[in-house]
């Protein structure tokens, strides 16, 4: 079902081009508001289903508060994250609600001023994805550091905008063997290998999706970089896998908060006391 946001635009189109790819992997902020997902990291030389236990994200250093176990997760843009464990434990809850902005946006600095991606437009392409994103306060809610970020934003593959082909140089990463097919969740997915140049610039700095060639898979309907793995290099077999399990479904405030705001559920019959 198509959100309020596709409205007007044109639907992307399946294809091998390298630039769509590279489109899709800018486009995550425009694509979706929630979304609730598991989210597993693999060692090197693990492969296609491995065990999950254990397993730690092999770009973060030892210390690190990376679960060794896969997660639920729940993320509500711009700042909202809750964080389980498959057995629905609770990890992790961070929230802005009701937090003072005052010293935010008096703050002598210029990113006090940038907007929510959601609040301005980038320019997109034939097949509405983004070809150039704008100036905006990007970053999601994170759990563990490292590589969170890329994978719900891949915009590091592509860049914030295309090069010039005079300037092929300085793109971040080359993208090739671009495919299309379908994830275990039988979602619309595109693949493709991708090898970091020099200019390639990690979200988190020591922490790049793609260390050497990579094969990538990124959800056609959020941009999310569904999985990853290393093709080759000491890291070969390292990896994520993330399995979409909702988009855009209403959240209620509670599942971010410590506190229940013990809200009334209408659908209950709600008894009156009548004295005698």
């Amino acid at each position: 079902m198509s959100s309020a946001r596709d409205y007007g635009r044109p639907a992307a189109a399946p294809g091998t081009d390298p630039d769509e790819f590279a489109a899709l992997c800018r486009s995550s902020p425009w694509k979706w508001d929630t979304v609730r997902f598991t989210l597993e990291w693999l060692l090197p030389a693990q492969g296609e289903g491995a065990a999950a236990t254990g397993v730690r994200d092999p770009s973060m250093g030892a210390g690190t508060d990376t679960p060794p176990v896969p997660v639920r997760a729940w993320v509500r843009r711009p700042q909202d994250l809750r964080v389980e464990t498959l057995g629905g434990d609770p990890l992790y809850t961070v929230t802005d609600l009701g937090r003072s902005r005052q010293d935010f946006y008096v703050a002598s600095r210029p990113d006090s001023w940038l907007l929510p991606p959601s609040l301005v437009a980038p320019v997109y392409r034939r097949s509405g994805l983004v070809e150039r994103r704008p100036e905006a306060a990007y970053g999601d809610p994170v759990f563990g550091g490292g590589r969170w970020q890329a994978v719900l934003d891949p915009v590091e593959i592509a860049g914030p905008a295309p090069k010039p082909l005079y300037l092929a140089s300085q793109r971040p990463a080359t993208i090739t063997d671009v495919q299309v097919g379908t994830d275990d969740n039988r979602r619309a997915v595109r693949s493709a290998v991708v090898t970091p140049g020099a200019s390639y610039a990690p979200s988190e700095p020591g922490h790049a999706l793609t260390p050497a060639a990579t094969r990538v898979v990124v959800d056609e309907r959020t941009g999310i970089c569904v999985s990853t793995t290393v093709l080759e290099g000491p890291l070969a077999g390292a990896g994520h896998r993330l399995r979409i399990e909702a988009v855009d479904e209403y959240l209620l405030d509670d599942l971010f908060t410590p506190v229940s705001f013990d809200l009334t559920d209408v659908s209950r019959h709600v008894p009156w006391m009548v004295g005698a």
